[in-house]
């Protein structure tokens, strides 16, 4: 009963913060109470803290096939995501530069269904940070990486209750695109024989970039000239998307414009030690890349 009190409380303040929600997606999956979204959240900020100190003193898990499966299930889930947010928008006769949230009838709930999935896929991600934390990549787990992933899964909860289509689907159709070469990359790279052909992080890396700021382009054309879009959903978006913009502009500096130093331009050796049997070279990639950060 205290629970339930505290629930209500929560949904009762959120409500009168952002007005009423889409009856359209009363009754989905986690989305008529904010506490699970709350909850998984502080769930996987948990697990972050406490998988660390349960590592510390452990050799890390390899976790090869169990990467494999994943990355090529993510792969999968965005590709059908970019395929059917294209169609259903193409059903609805939706207008690039801006659309509102009731004029495409159908069509509207179909890009909400696909929306309910991307909001769905971000809980799933969460996944790449436990991989992170159980092969001892620490280093991979910047500030970057926990913000994009803890910040994404509650703001589309958000967009889900209250905006949960038109305007809403040109980032997600972007970034369902990216997530196919993405989380190909990733998956590919964990096979030891594929390295030597993906040669293309860095620009998958200007990829993303290019697309937080087509993104933000896209949300100001609507305030611009605008549909009947909610206005202030459209400025949170851009400045949200500019956080994004500096935080991997950053990271783009330091993982490629730093000048190699002496020691790290040295001749590998012909050598390579077995470990566990695997190449030490395995144990060095973070769900499939190698030391460098891992690109979002």
């Amino acid at each position: 009963e205290t629970l339930k009190a505290f629930d209500r409380e929560v949904n009762a303040f959120v409500d009168y913060m952002f007005g009423p929600r889409d009856a359209r997606v009363r009754g989905w999956f986690l989305l008529d109470s904010y506490l699970p979204t709350f909850f998984l959240t502080g769930a996987y900020l948990l697990c972050i803290w406490l998988g660390n100190k349960f590592m510390k003193n452990r050799p890390p898990f390899s976790l090869r096939p169990h990467l494999i499966v994943y990355n090529l299930g993510i792969t999968l889930l965005s590709f059908y995501m970019l395929i059917e947010l294209i169609l259903a928008t193409w059903e609805g006769g939706y207008n690039l530069q801006c659309q509102n949230l009731h004029s495409a009838g159908e069509a509207d709930i179909r890009v909400a269904k696909v929306l309910w999935w991307y909001y769905f896929s971000k809980v799933i991600e969460f996944m790449d940070t436990i991989f992170f934390v159980l092969r001892k990549k620490s280093n991979q787990i910047t500030f970057l990486h926990v913000y994009h992933h803890a910040t994404m899964f509650n703001i589309w909860w958000c967009v889900l209750n209250w905006i949960p289509c038109g305007q809403s689907f040109f980032g997600p159709t972007l970034n369902s695109f990216i997530h196919v070469l993405m989380y190909s990359y990733y998956g590919l790279s964990v096979i030891p024989s594929m390295r030597k052909y993906l040669w293309w992080k860095k620009y998958l890396t200007q990829a993303q970039l290019i697309q937080f700021l087509l993104t933000i382009v896209h949300t100001l054309s609507a305030a611009v000239k605008p549909c009947g879009f909610p206005f202030g959903c459209l400025m949170f978006q851009s400045s949200y998307m500019a956080t994004l913009v500096i935080l991997f502009i950053n990271f783009y500096i330091k993982t490629y414009r730093k000048a190699p130093s002496r020691t790290a331009v040295k001749e590998t050796p012909a050598t390579t030690e077995i470990k566990n049997g695997f190449h030490k070279d395995y144990f060095a990639v973070a769900n499939g890349l190698q030391n460098n950060k891992k690109a979002q």
